[in-house]
């Protein structure tokens, strides 16, 4: 397999490779400790230009019902009280804009919405790797971060006995994408 060293190479259309991207999230529980999760039904393209990654774009598009955190009971909750999916099915992130940080380092700015609420977010991303795979197809990946306040999006639950999960949410992006032919 080939490894791509300079940034032009990577100019091209991509699709996420679902089988090999993680999206998860990371909020502390009782203020002690940690629950991480992810979502398992989710797609998403980018437009990556090598040359001006200004000039970059990327979509996704998470089913929220697909929300997993390894314990059904809350996954039931996060789903009918938190994410109420049965109104707002999708999450979704769309670019405004990319910042090329240094040679492996990216700020991609864009709008999230979650239960219809959309805000600007800034993730910060980081180009782990590029190679062709043993198929032909060239893939990139990508691992990025951003932490935000659920409550700005409405994300919260009003329960008599009050609500012990963290305001905060750090969303995790370990990202593989094929460049379309």
């Amino acid at each position: 397999m080939t490894t791509t060293t300079k940034l032009s190479e990577l100019t091209g259309d991509y699709v996420l490779d679902t089988a090999h991207t993680r999206i998860g999230f990371v909020a502390r529980h009782t203020m002690a400790t940690k629950v991480r999760g992810q979502f398992d039904e989710f797609e998403g393209s980018a437009r990556l230009d090598g040359e001006d990654p200004s000039k970059s774009s990327t979509e996704l598009t998470i089913q929220a019902k697909s929300i997993q955190t390894r314990n059904q009971r809350r996954d039931e909750h996060l789903r009918s009280k938190f994410l109420d999916t049965d109104n707002h099915p999708t999450i979704t992130f769309t670019s405004i804009g990319v910042e090329q940080v240094d040679d492996t380092s990216f700020k991609v700015t864009g709008d999230l919405t979650i239960l219809g609420v959309t805000k600007p977010v800034t993730v910060d991303f980081e180009l782990t790797g590029a190679e062709n795979d043993p198929w032909g197809d060239f893939r990139v990946g990508f691992e990025g971060s951003v932490t935000i306040d659920r409550k700005d999006w409405g994300v919260n639950w009003n329960a008599a006995t009050g609500v012990l999960v963290s305001e905060k949410v750090t969303l995790e992006f370990d990202v593989a994408a094929i460049r379309r032919s």
